[in-house]
């Protein structure tokens, strides 16, 4: 029904409203391999490729540490899914968050890992948690490899792309992904255990749900989310009509 209710969205979204969002659905590629000789800098500052971070099933959330809209979102949904999974780290696994902006720093991605620490106090965040930056080619080899899609809007100055969390196996193969928002620990658990075993996850029904604000006005996703309460309203009224319809004709039809 949400998936329902944010495509309805979309759809009654002027068009002036948004730019072409064609496209911008992660490509799911499980079985693809991430280039681990790619290099970023973590929230230390320290140079690291990502095969130095492979060895246990990974969990790669792309973003950028100062998007206004879903992508703290996104990490705030993983969090909390984590923190009832059982799951530890980095015994269990290891967090990659990458940041697609070219601009953003070392010190914006220490910044972003201390405030989600201060959110969600993680045993062993210090060596399982990598928050990274990098140039735009080293970012886009990683994107190409998980078929994640991003652009900049200056009109607004904010990054379109989707919304999920991709796992690889501890080799740095593409497992499987989660996407959207509102991961449960069950299945953050399964994703996580299935990658540990090298296991390869049949595609995840599409989600296009991007991070973008709608509403040039406010420059987030207040009126999108009116809009949201609107159209469920709408419909239930409909289906709340259209039983009343149904019951009706059959109460006539036996009488």
């Amino acid at each position: 029904m949400t998936r329902l209710l944010l495509l309805l969205l979309l759809l009654a979204t002027p068009a002036w409203a948004v730019p072409d969002l064609s496209g911008f659905a992660y490509q799911q590629r499980q079985g693809s391999a991430l280039p681990a000789d790619a290099e970023f800098r973590d929230e230390s500052g320290k140079a690291v490729r990502l095969g130095e971070l492979l060895g246990r099933p990974v969990i790669l959330v792309l973003g950028y540490f100062h998007c206004p809209n879903l992508c703290g979102v996104v990490r705030d949904d993983l969090f909390s899914a984590l923190a009832g999974s059982g799951l530890r780290t980095p015994a269990d696994y290891t967090l990659v968050a990458l940041s697609i902006d070219p601009a953003e720093t070392a010190a914006d991605a220490a910044a972003a890992k201390a405030a989600d620490l201060a959110r969600f106090p993680t045993e062993g965040a210090d060596r399982g948690w990598h928050f990274l930056t990098g140039s735009a080619e080293a970012v886009q080899r990683v994107a190409d490899a998980v078929g994640f899609r991003d652009a900049f809007d200056p009109r607004f100055k904010q990054f379109i792309h989707p919304a999920g969390a991709v796992f690889a196996t501890g080799s740095g193969v593409v497992s499987g992904y989660l996407l959207g928002v509102g991961y449960q620990p069950g299945d953050v658990r399964a994703a996580v255990l299935r990658a540990g075993s090298g296991g390869i996850a049949r595609a995840s029904l599409p989600v296009l749900l991007l991070c973008f604000h709608y509403d040039p006005a406010t420059g987030r996703y207040t009126l999108a989310i009116t809009r949201l309460y609107q159209i469920a309203a709408g419909l239930f009224v409909l289906t709340a009509g259209g039983l009343l319809v149904v019951a009706f004709r059959w109460e006539r039809r036996r009488a």
